[in-house]
């Protein structure tokens, strides 16, 4: 759901102001999981539950959140060459 529709609680001013950067998930138990650590959480939720544990474990997690926060700040340069409209490519 995106974090601008989410009911309070569980969003307070505070988790919606750090939505705007980042992804979060708000489990069951009411852990808020964050940027790659979230990543691995919806991984693992979709199918990929061994890639997810495997890259859950140091180091492999300090790459992913690098990999993450690499991504996060360059959206509009990865942008240009992943995600496009197919059609444009034809």
């Amino acid at each position: 759901m995106p974090y601008q529709d989410a009911p309070s609680p569980p969003m307070t001013d505070a988790l919606r102001e750090a939505c705007a950067h980042s992804v979060h998930v708000v489990t069951a138990e009411g852990l808020v999981l964050r940027a790659g650590r979230a990543s691995m959480f919806v991984l693992a939720h979709t199918g990929w539950g061994r890639l997810a544990r495997f890259l859950s474990y140091p180091p492999m997690i300090w790459f992913v959140e690098l990999g993450y926060w690499i991504v996060a700040r360059n959206r509009k340069l990865f942008s240009r060459f992943m995600f496009r409209d197919r059609s444009l490519r034809e």
